[in-house]
C-alpha cells in the first residue's frame, strides 16, 4: 500500500533544526543502503605526538594503525551503493599517504612547523613551546588538521576519499564516516556529509 505524507515544520522548529521547512515523505519504509570497507590491507604505520591539556605535549610516539570507511546512498543502476573496487582503490590510496610518515598537524595554535629547503636536504622543524624537532621532509605528512588524534585523522582520510570519489561518482552519497584504530581496539571516527 503506497501512501504520501506532508510533514509541515513551523518556524521555530527551523530555528532549532536546520532542516527544510516542508518535506514529502513518499516512502515511510523505504530501505537505507550502505558499504563497509574493512580490509587487512587498510593500514599504516606512523610516528606522530598530540597535545592535550591546553599546553601538554606527548613524546613522539607511533602506531601500526587498521582504517575502516563506511558510505551510505541509494542504489545506482547497478544495484550497488558504489562500487566496491573504486571504493577500495580510493581508500588504499589515501591510506598509503601516510604509511611510514610523521605525521604533523599543520593547524594547532600552538605548533608551529617551518619547511627549510637547503642545497643537500629539505627538512621539517616542528615546535612546540621549548621542543624543537627537525625531520626528514620526506619522512613527513603534513596534514591540515589541529591535531593528530585519530578522529582528526579519520576526518582528513574521509575528505581526501571524497576528493578523489566525487569526480567519479557525483553526489549520490549521504555520508562518509572513516575509522581509525590507533591500538588494536581504540578508535576514532569521523563521519561526514558527502
Amino acid at each position: 500500500m503506497a501512501f504520501n505524507v506532508t510533514i509541515l515544520f513551523t518556524v521555530t522548529h527551523f530555528q532549532r533544526y536546520p532542516f527544510p521547512t516542508s518535506f514529502i515523505l513518499t516512502e515511510p519504509h523505504s530501505p537505507q543502503y550502505r558499504v563497509l570497507l574493512q580490509k587487512e590491507q587498510l593500514v599504516f604505520s606512523s610516528a606522530h605526538f598530540i597535545t592535550f591539556a591546553g599546553d601538554i605535549c606527548e613524546c613522539l610516539h607511533g602506531h601500526n594503525y587498521g582504517v575502516l570507511a563506511e558510505v551510505e546512498g541509494p542504489l545506482d543502476d547497478n544495484r550497488y551503493v558504489v562500487d566496491f573496487i573504486a571504493f577500495r582503490d580510493a581508500l588504499a590510496g589515501v591510506v598509503k599517504q601516510l604509511d611510514h610518515h610523521m605525521l604533523i598537524a599543520t593547524k594547532h595554535p600552538l605548533i608551529t612547523v617551518e619547511q627549510v629547503r637547503q642545497e643537500d636536504r629539505d627538512e621539517v622543524i616542528v615546535r612546540f613551546r621549548a621542543k624543537r624537532w627537525v625531520f626528514p621532509a620526506e619522512d613527513c605528512k603534513l596534514l591540515p588538521i589541529g591535531n593528530t588524534t585519530a578522529e582528526e585523522i579519520a576526518s582528513w582520510i574521509a575528505d581526501e576519499v571524497k576528493q578523489v570519489m566525487k569526480p567519479k561518482i557525483g553526489s549520490t552519497l549521504s555520508w562518509i564516516e572513516v575509522g581509525v584504530d590507533e591500538n588494536n581496539g581504540q578508535w576514532g571516527y569521523c563521519r561526514m556529509p558527502w
